[in-house]
């Protein structure tokens, strides 16, 4: 009897082993059939980013496998978005300390999912295509690993970093390439203004020339990145990198507050201008009916290039038609508060083509912009015998002149012929035409706004 249930106890177990075999062999499978697949989604979405030394991929562990077992995709502490044909935007979605001296941003917190001793390197600032203007932008460092030293000023805000190296001097440039992408950036992320710039290739000139700007994208402090000589500042995220939409570009569509390019010059006006000035304007142009439309001719001296050669004859002739004519000479010290002043109470602003036309922020929507070289608005364009060029340099059957887009070709430096070399005399008569025109839709301006 005994011996019985001993031989069936013994059945017993072994059938026990095998399903207990069998259950771990399929648990087995299954481990590899996942680690397979997983692997498979990594290389089939891996991309390679233009970051130096790091590949990135995107996986989606969305992957249920029972009611019990759920699989959820971990949360990157340092993403870098290398999409866009003019920028990158980097993330530390934590603890961040920054290193002003080895110009290192470093993740504090070490229970992120981030790989340990991650690096990822950029340039904040919005040409990352374009090599001249790089050479000029600080290459910044974000980092798992953790920093050097502890902090020494604790924020409560996040940080938003980027240059203001590049084509900074240019006028153009320190807006179409500064300040509204630094428009988008803020209204994109920190609608608040609750957010503290850091800011790498410091100018001081800059920073005085702007200084009744700057303080309306934030409610705190900027910080001089470079001139934090031994202090380690903590934020508790930080964005490194500005949005670019295009060149003097706000697309509403990007933003999720939607905003334009009229926006930003109220913002503009906020600063510069002040609240009720616009009634005075008004007021002073209507006060007498056969007021004349003041016209601001943006003009260019020295050896820049660009110069109108016959001035005189060319105010003479804005006059004739029936403009006020105001030559107006921006340098690098003019306080901005007096240039937006002069053309946002103007009728007209003439310019040839360059840094100047972006004076145009500060008129008033509706007032008449007349560019001299072809762009996209109410233009002149200067005809062979107008430009220096013919004069001297080229003949009038050369390329340079028959056809300057073939002659430029995709070489930008080849540019610098129009834009450094050439000057322009104007045809009077010509002009004159273009210069009705121009009275016909400022008076009407005129008529309407004051």
């Amino acid at each position: 009897m005994s011996t019985g249930v001993a031989a069936n106890s013994e059945r017993m177990m072994k059938k026990e082993r095998r399903l207990t075999r069998g259950i771990a062999a399929c648990f087995l499978a299954l481990v590899i059939f996942l680690s397979a697949t997983l692997t498979t989604i990594r290389d089939q979405t891996r991309s390679y980013s233009n970051i130096i030394g790091l590949v990135s991929w995107k996986l989606n562990y969305s992957l249920a496998l029972s009611s019990s077992l759920q699989v959820t995709r971990p949360k990157r502490s340092i993403t870098c978005d290398c999409s866009h044909k003019s920028y990158d935007l980097c993330s530390i979605n934590g603890p961040t300390a920054l290193d002003p001296v080895a110009s290192t941003l470093s993740l504090i917190d070490p229970t992120n999912s981030t790989p340990p001793n991650f690096i990822v390197k950029t340039h904040p600032y919005p040409r990352k295509l374009d090599a001249a203007a790089a050479s000029r932008v600080k290459e910044l460092i974000l980092t798992s690993s953790p920093p050097k030293f502890p902090c020494g000023v604790a924020h409560k805000s996040p940080a938003l970093v980027f240059s203001t190296g590049g084509y900074t001097g240019n006028f153009f440039h320190e807006f179409s390439d500064g300040f509204i992408p630094l428009y988008i950036t803020i209204n994109s992320f920190f609608p608040d203004q609750d957010v503290i710039l850091v800011i790498t290739n410091w100018k001081s000139w800059w920073a005085r020339k702007y200084a009744d700007l700057l303080p309306h994208f934030t409610r705190h402090p900027i910080i001089n990145m470079d001139n934090q000589i031994t202090t380690t500042h903590c934020f508790p995220s930080a964005t490194v990198g500005l949005v670019k939409h295009g060149h003097m570009a706000v697309d509403p569509t990007s933003l999720p507050h939607p905003k334009t390019l009229l926006d930003f010059q109220q913002l503009l006006k906020k600063a510069y201008y002040n609240q009720g000035d616009d009634d005075h304007v008004l007021m002073s142009n209507k006060s007498t009916a056969s007021a004349r439309p003041q016209l601001v001719l943006a003009n260019r001296k020295g050896n820049v290039g660009r110069v109108i050669w016959n001035l005189k004859e060319v105010i003479m002739a804005i006059k004739k038609v029936g403009f006020n004519v105001i030559v107006f000479e921006p340098k690098a010290d003019t306080p901005l508060v007096n240039s937006f002043r002069l053309i946002h109470e103007s009728h007209a602003l003439v310019a040839v083509h360059g840094a100047a036309i972006t004076h145009l922020l500060f008129q008033r929507p509706g007032a008449v912009l007349a560019g001299i070289l072809g762009l996209n608005y109410m233009k002149y364009e200067i005809g062979v015998e107008e430009s220096s060029l013919a004069d001297k340099l080229y003949g009038t059957n050369d390329l340079v002149l028959k056809d300057p887009e073939a002659f430029v070709g995709k070489n930008w430096t080849k540019a610098r012929v129009y834009l450094k070399t050439q000057n322009v005399k104007l045809d009077i008569v010509r002009f004159r035409g273009f210069l009705k025109k121009a009275f016909k839709k400022a008076k009407r301006f005129m008529a309407k706004e004051g």
